[in-house]
């Protein structure tokens, strides 16, 4: 229904999420301290965005920032979920990571069943701006913030990272990543993967099968947005991963190095998507390994 003229407009706008009081803080185990659910953006015609900030509950100056993106096919997924093989760590994986010395943000972003891409890129950028807008009251120095995702979130963090801008992302991590859908058919076994599929996982993210819409495929590729001056990457790929091949990993490693940014591959023997088939101590040392590279990144 149309408003009267006499009705002030400005009250219906959305709030601004820079300016809205953020929730309270709770202690989550020793040393940490949880800000559930803070609202980042207001996109028009869709659901409030929120995120999770894990925080040191005694830190001595501003802290470093990982923005962990979550995984589900960017059809599912929760924000402060890392993947099955970490749900029943004690401490859990955040509660580790802040005890490193990081504050840790987990934000939601809309999935393919609310909007395609770059809907989802959107989404990420507008949490890494509410997290430097909201820095000083919140301890952070976003400055030094490293991205971390496992597979659509991985691909996710990529473009983010990728796509940035200034100030830049200091480093980025990802697990088991699709990053170039133009080239996937290539890397599945013969017949494993059609491109002219309107209903793969990857096709509902961009909005159609990958063969009717090449250049959003490219544009939603991580690879297709590499150049000079790229953050450092750190790839994790399983050698077994039967959901999205190793190859994969292998694609982004050889562009970045191909215009000099400092890209570490680490294939993992054995390893399945989610690192299904993996022992528990490799787990625990793909863990490690990511948690290294982002103490290096932002040292």
């Amino acid at each position: 229904m149309p408003l009267p003229d006499t009705f002030p407009a400005e009250l219906l706008a959305p709030p601004d999420p820079a300016a809205l009081p953020l929730p309270p803080l709770a202690p989550a185990g020793d040393g940490v301290r949880l800000l559930r659910g803070a609202v980042y953006a207001v996109p028009e015609g869709n659901r409030p965005l929120e995120l999770d900030l894990w925080l040191p509950a005694r830190a001595q100056g501003p802290v470093p920032v990982i923005v962990f993106v979550h995984g589900g096919a960017w059809r599912t997924g929760l924000r402060d979920d890392l993947g099955p093989r970490f749900r029943h760590w004690q401490p859990g994986p955040f509660a580790r990571l802040v005890r490193a010395g990081f504050a840790l943000a987990c934000p939601d972003y809309r999935l393919s069943g609310e909007v395609t891409h770059p809907g989802q890129l959107r989404d990420l950028r507008a949490a890494v701006a509410w997290l430097r807008t909201r820095s000083a009251e919140l301890g952070l120095d976003a400055d030094r913030t490293v991205l971390w995702g496992e597979s659509a979130g991985g691909h996710l963090a990529a473009l983010l990272a990728l796509t940035a801008g200034a100030p830049p992302i200091r480093g980025c991590v990802t697990w088991y990543a699709p990053t170039d859908l133009t080239r996937l058919a290539e890397d599945q076994p013969p017949g494993n993967y059609d491109p002219a599929d309107p209903g793969t996982f990857e096709a509902l993210l961009i909005g159609g099968a990958l063969t009717d819409l090449p250049d959003r495929a490219r544009d939603a590729s991580p690879v297709s947005h590499v150049a000079p001056g790229a953050p450092p990457f750190l790839v994790l790929h399983g050698t077994y991963d039967v959901i999205v091949p190793c190859a994969q990993g292998d694609r982004l490693v050889s562009a970045l190095r191909a215009v000099g940014a400092h890209a570490e591959l680490v294939p993992v023997p054995g390893g399945d998507h989610l690192w299904a088939g993996i022992p528990e101590d490799e787990v625990e040392r793909c863990f490690t390994a990511s948690l290294d590279f982002a103490v290096r990144c932002v040292r």
